[in-house]
């Protein structure tokens, strides 16, 4: 579990063997999926290969190679089947959020389960317990990236979960304290009408992807980066 640390100070992680484990699994299959035979190991490996999805590709592109990462860790028949059996109903919701909080850890810290408002498809808005609160996320704290927090996590998490196992999800980063807001039963807005996305300015003083004269983050629009960017280093 990471110590309580302010956004100045880094957080401290002490992965257990189950975490290591995880965080392995997904690096190995980052790795296959874009030709990747040697990566650092743990979780600086698993932010490492995040990177090198991000260059090189278009937005479009990153949540592609994301996409088909996370269809290929879950066999075919369990999505068919989860998507068939369960619809998004308020408990649904619920215990996929009680379900994040305890899974999910390893790649986003300490969060836990809040009460929100949703609005189903129908326009009908209720209470449920289904929103994650990321109280400050790993991945964007140690990537410190717009366009890899969007696309790398935010578009695919949303698609995945929504396309797949048929139970919406909106994920809403704030990139001032990192924290994150994970609504289960919650349709996302289009990213392209997505304001608080579209009008995030780079972290181009904390971002080693960064490109010195770019307003917006270079990764998050479909304008491909090289190989080897100018960079503008914290």
């Amino acid at each position: 579990m990471p110590d309580s640390a302010p956004l100045s100070e880094p957080t401290i992680y002490r992965d257990n063997a189950i975490e290591r484990s995880f965080i392995a699994l997904f690096s190995y299959v980052i790795a296959r999926n874009i030709g990747v035979k040697h990566y650092k190991p743990g979780y600086d490996g698993f932010v490492d290969l995040s990177k090198k999805i991000v260059r090189g590709r278009s937005a479009t592109e990153q949540q592609a190679v994301v996409g088909k990462v996370l269809r290929s860790l879950v066999p075919a028949p369990v999505l068919w089947f989860i998507r068939a059996a369960f619809s998004p109903t308020q408990l649904v919701c619920e215990l996929n959020a009680w379900f994040a909080t305890k899974m999910f850890v390893w790649l986003v810290g300490a969060c836990e389960v809040e009460t929100t408002t949703v609005t189903d498809e129908t326009g009908e808005t209720r209470e449920q317990a289904s929103c994650v609160k990321i109280k400050k996320c790993r991945y964007l704290e140690a990537i410190h990236c717009v366009g890899a927090c969007v696309n790398i996590c935010k578009v695919p998490t949303q698609e995945f979960f929504t396309q797949e196992f048929g139970i919406p999800v909106t994920m809403t980063p704030n990139f001032e304290d990192y924290s994150c807001e994970m609504v289960f039963g919650q349709r996302a807005t289009p990213i392209e009408e997505d304001e608080s996305i579209q009008n995030q300015p780079c972290l181009v003083d904390r971002c080693s992807m960064a490109i010195a004269t770019a307003e917006s983050c270079p990764s998050l629009g479909d304008v491909t980066q090289s190989d080897t960017p100018t960079v503008v280093k914290p």
